[in-house]
């Protein structure tokens, strides 16, 4: 198929079944891991390691929801559990010091950055993931309009292209965290740390947006010039 074919518009969504994928994956993976170790870290002293690893029952549970829901697990899931294995991996080795902990937190976004970048050698780039996590229901209708995009090379190249950006964020995030925390007292690096950490998340949600956008724009302006140059041809 040509690469500038228009892209199939995507399948009427439900509303509902949207909204609840939003508050799940946002309830399950971000919001209740937070408020868990910070309760049982600050209100009932319990050890950080012990405290991350009971938090990390959050995202095992989405996940479990989205093979219920789906039937099947799917790669975003994969990733969200092999994070969590980082997670406690990182957490577990070496010294258990305040500064180690915010070096070991850097590290764990640090190596986020490195699976963006090795999943380019990969048939399909981390972000193509992500993408239909987000930009689809669940339904197969949605599921296989997400899948069928892979065939326009300006999508596969959006992909890609995300894919690096999130890598390469996340590696020098970490590096910059790492740096400071020898920099920098441990108090103003407790503060700063997670602001570092959502402040680039946001940047690169933003970025990602309206790469995205201008990237679809683009690829119906080429659709559009390659219809118009098909029907202004000659007939053979």
């Amino acid at each position: 198929m040509s690469a500038q074919a228009a892209r199939p518009a995507p399948p009427a969504r439900s509303g509902a079944a949207t909204a609840l994928g939003w508050i799940l994956t946002i309830g399950l993976n971000v919001v209740a891991p937070i408020i868990t170790y910070n309760t049982l870290t600050e209100d009932h002293n319990w050890s950080e390691f012990s405290a991350l690893l009971l938090s990390g029952a959050w995202p095992v549970l989405d996940s479990a929801i989205s093979v219920a829901w789906r039937r099947k697990l799917d790669e975003f899931a994969v990733v969200t559990l092999v994070f969590l294995v980082i997670t406690a991996i990182v957490s577990l080795v070496g010294a258990h010091s305040a500064r180690a902990l915010l070096i070991k937190d850097s590290g764990v976004t640090g190596l986020f950055g490195v699976l963006c970048l090795a999943t380019l050698l990969a048939a399909r780039p981390l972000m193509f993931y992500f993408g239909r996590k987000f930009a689809t229901d669940g339904t197969p209708e949605s599921t296989a309009w997400w899948n069928g995009l892979w065939q326009y090379e300006g999508f596969r190249t959006t992909m890609r292209t995300m894919t690096l950006v999130w890598g390469v964020a996340y590696i020098a995030e970490a590096l910059v965290r790492i740096g400071l925390t020898y920099v920098l007292d441990t108090k103003t690096m407790v503060a700063l740390s997670p602001i570092m950490i959502y402040g680039v998340l946001g940047c690169l949600g933003v970025w990602t947006a309206l790469y995205g956008k201008r990237s679809q724009a683009e690829g119906e302006r080429r659709a559009a010039e390659a219809a118009a140059a098909e029907a202004g041809a000659p007939a053979a």
